[in-house]
């Protein structure tokens, strides 16, 4: 592979999901009521879903 020239602003890995302020940690997306912690809600333009188990929310 060929290796990319300059810096990527992407933010990767868990913080993505969470975040830290002091001593507290925040989830930054929903979490599936089915699934349970660690399985995150997809956000779309018109609702939200879980690609684990399917659960739609969908936005008024």
């Amino acid at each position: 592979m060929a290796a990319k020239k300059g810096k990527t602003s992407e933010v990767k890995g868990v913080s993505r999901y969470y975040e830290v302020s002091g001593d507290s940690i925040k989830s930054k997306k929903s979490v599936c009521p089915r699934c349970g912690n660690g399985v995150f809600l997809a956000a779309h333009a018109d609702r939200q879903s879980c690609g684990k188990c399917g659960y739609t929310e969908f936005k008024k």
